[in-house]
């Protein structure tokens, strides 16, 4: 299989932590560049989400997020420090007695104060192990994504290659009727200005055109390259870089295909080989 660099994948999950959302993301890169955004509660899971991430891809420039919301406050999670709450009421006492005009201190002043009132924090053990969880089913929905991506642009690039083998086969079909053409047109030529040319030097004119117009070679080379971009395709895996080299390659083949056309049909050839290819070239810079 062969993937694309571009995917999302988000996923949520709720438990007596709280909330906790994960999301992936991915664009083109020529290397493998990994962000990532954690919740302080769950940063220290940064290097093993990292290991996590290079085991599953080789490239592309991938943004992870990872939030946690605490559960909101509520009668079972909160107590009351009743040490602070019991060291505060006697210290306004002792206040009260020093100014005598002071208003009073009561129960809603001292449960302000910060660290009175204390919400039970979550069991951290427990958060971490559901952050690496989520983490792992949002890369597992990341890569089949980033996966059907790549199949689709497989199936797009392999249409290609077949609409580029279509004008080859057509290029060496019309090599011969090229041929004629400009023998005839040779000897019409000769004949309207009533000149005369020996059967030896005619043929010698006609090898000498036909070599500087040959382009089975070319053709001969955008075949080679067309079987080794389907062979690079089936066997998968990070085939970006690989892609685009033979791509480079097509493209170097169908410019002196096109040089060397001395017909309108070869040029038009040329050009939309030229457009398969960069139309192929576009979508390879989204494969890993």
């Amino acid at each position: 299989m062969i993937y694309s660099m571009t995917a999302f994948a988000r996923r949520e999950l709720r438990g007596d932590f709280g909330l906790l959302v994960c999301e992936i993301r991915s664009v083109n890169q020529r290397y493998l560049e990994a962000n990532l955004r954690l919740a302080d509660v769950v940063r220290e899971l940064e290097m093993p989400l990292r290991d996590k991430l290079r085991q599953q891809l080789s490239r592309g420039k991938v943004d992870i997020w990872i939030k946690h919301e605490a559960i909101e406050s509520n009668l079972s999670n909160i107590h009351i420090n009743q040490e602070l709450a019991t060291r505060l009421v006697e210290a306004a006492s002792q206040i009260d007695q020093l100014a005598r005009h002071a208003a009073p201190l009561n129960a809603a002043d001292i449960l302000r104060i910060p660290g009175v009132v204390c919400v039970a924090e979550p069991n951290q053990k427990a958060l971490l192990a559901a952050t690496q969880s989520l983490f792992n089913d949002t890369l597992s929905d990341f890569v089949a994504m980033r996966q059907r991506e790549g199949q689709a642009l497989q199936q797009f690039i392999a249409q290609r290659l077949d609409l580029i083998a279509l004008e080859c086969t057509k290029v060496r079909e019309r090599m011969p009727q090229i041929l004629a053409y400009h023998r005839q047109r040779m000897l019409d030529r000769l004949h309207d200005i009533k000149a005369e040319l020996d059967n030896d030097r005619l043929e010698q004119e006609m090898v000498l055109f036909a070599h500087k117009i040959d382009v089975a070679e070319e053709l001969d080379r955008l075949s080679a390259h067309l079987v080794e971009i389907k062979r690079v395709l089936q066997q998968g895996g990070a085939v970006g870089r690989k892609l685009d080299f033979l791509m480079q390659e097509l493209n170097r083949e169908a410019n002196t295909l096109g040089s060397k056309s001395v017909s309108a049909d070869s040029s038009l050839s040329s050009v939309e080989l030229k457009v398969l290819i960069e139309q192929m070239r576009e979508q390879i810079q989204n494969l890993e």
